[in-house]
């Protein structure tokens, strides 16, 4: 068994480019998903580390010297990081010329030619569902044996039969061993969770054909594989005794509530992804089992754009659900996305006044991301909706830009309607009294709030500084 580095490398200060991160930016507030998609084969292979660097606040000068220490380093990449990414691979080869290194995530996933042609540093790429992939390169198997990679032979490029897709989820061990082992848990932050949190997958995969989403069009696939509620609940109960002092676990599956009845099955205090058409009767049985927060991909107030996403959510339903959820006391982070296809200076307007009508307890903008092996990101090539002068998914500071631009609606002013979206649904009297309220609930939840509305107030004002600077060019 090869000795073997699982790295998150260093990148943007600040970023929040984890294997669990849907959108791979920095936040307008300190956030950090746990690298989970790197934590499942780390245990799966002896005698392994992972380092997440981002959230450790490790730099490339901190993790250069641990080269010499592995046979074997695996790199999570993803599209806006992946030139630094490509960088941290250099050094790391230029210290250890032995390193057998690979790359892994979505973006090698659907470009494995461009990412081996990126550096000869990268010796071979797992593409997919890459878990025991891994684990058989750690054994130390040829290449030609291996499922699932791409690599060189001879100077040529070489893409092995795809793998088989995992169906007995039960086979995956427990991440949390690795999290206990290797990770800090107070490292990890999420403004709308319980500090400090843990986060695991209870299942792969969802049934929705949201045109934007990146794990289900390149690793998960769209059939909801599950654990079982046994295995799940063991792991929850180990998880329970490795760290006493967390206060939130959470459930990061795509849609956990794509299987209704194993999503009752579960009971112990848990948050999740849902979608917003769970009927009453399930909200009950998942309140009454220690469910406390729901993660709700409203996306959009306009019905004609959740056409166009696929989104398979009609608004009256998310209306009517969202009711139910706060009739049952079940507090909600909604995420929205400003830029989709038919988007408009009118469908924003609509969409924050949706936002504010449904009042979630807290909301999560996001601007529409065209990751490559997303049907979005094959509909704006098509329509000439890529921006020519876009450098990719984030800036140089890795905040989030506009990568799309329609005839209509400029992706300067898609890029604006974030900080308004954020502006009116936050700073309304019924909202400031809400969070008002909640920051005197108790003094650790009063110092989270200044820290993380210092933050907030940061963000707000760094992107009134570059639309200001915009204008003036």
């Amino acid at each position: 068994m090869l000795k073997a580095l699982f790295l998150n490398p260093p990148s943007f200060e600040g970023f929040d480019g984890g294997a669990g991160s849907r959108y791979q930016a920095k936040r307008e507030i300190r956030s950090f998903w746990y690298p989970t998609w790197l934590a499942q084969p780390a245990a799966l292979v002896p005698g392994s580390r992972l380092i997440d660097a981002p959230a450790r606040g490790l730099s490339l000068d901190d993790v250069l010297p641990m080269a010499g220490d592995y046979e074997l380093a695996v790199l999570h990449t993803s599209t806006p990081s992946f030139g630094y990414d490509v960088q941290v691979a250099e050094a790391l080869k230029d210290a250890n010329p032995k390193l057998l290194l690979g790359f892994v995530g979505a973006h090698v996933a659907v470009n494995p030619d461009a990412s081996l042609a990126a550096s000869k540093a990268i010796d071979f790429v797992a593409r997919a569902e890459f878990d025991f992939t891994i684990k058989e390169i750690a054994e130390g198997r040829p290449f030609e044996e291996i499922d699932g990679i791409s690599y060189r032979r001879s100077g040529e490029i070489v893409h092995n039969r795809e793998r088989a897709i995992l169906h007995d989820m039960d086979q995956l061990p427990f991440v949390v061993d690795v999290y206990k082992r290797d990770l800090v848990i107070e490292d990890y932050f999420i403004g709308y969770m319980r500090h400090p949190y843990v986060s695991i997958y209870t299942g792969r995969g969802c049934k929705s054909r949201c045109t934007f989403c990146l794990w289900p069009q390149t690793i998960g696939g769209h059939k909801y594989r599950t654990r079982s509620p046994e295995h799940v609940i063991e792991e929850m109960r180990r998880a329970k005794e490795y760290f006493p002092e967390v206060q939130e676990f959470f459930f990061d599956d795509d849609t956990f509530t794509d299987d209704l009845k194993r999503s009752e099955e579960i009971g112990v205090p848990w948050s999740c992804n849902a979608k917003a058409n769970v009927p009453y009767e399930t909200l009950k049985v998942l309140k009454d089992n220690g469910l406390r927060l729901f993660v709700v991909g409203y996306e959009t107030g306009n019905r004609d754009i959740l056409i166009n996403i696929k989104k398979g959510v009609r608004l009256d339903h998310a209306r009517q659900f969202t009711e139910n959820c706060h009739k049952l006391g079940i507090t909600i982070h909604g995420t929205f996305v400003v830029g989709l296809p038919g988007e408009s200076k009118e469908t924003i307007q609509e969409t924050i006044k949706f936002a504010q009508e449904m009042n979630p307890h807290t909301i999560q903008v996001s601007l529409a991301a065209t990751y490559p092996g997303t049907f979005l990101h094959r509909q704006a090539a098509e329509n000439g909706w890529l921006r020519e002068d876009s450098s990719g998914l984030v800036g140089h500071s890795g905040v989030q830009v506009s990568a799309l631009s329609y005839p209509h609606l400029s992706h300067e002013e898609i890029f604006e309607a974030v900080a308004e979206f954020y502006r009116r649904f936050y700073f309304r009297p019924r909202k400031l009294w809400e969070m008002t309220s909640e920051m005197f609930s108790s003094a650790d939840m009063f110092k989270r709030r200044c820290r993380e509305g210092a933050e907030f107030f940061r963000f707000l004002l760094s992107r009134e500084n570059r639309g200001e600077a915009a204008a003036a060019q």
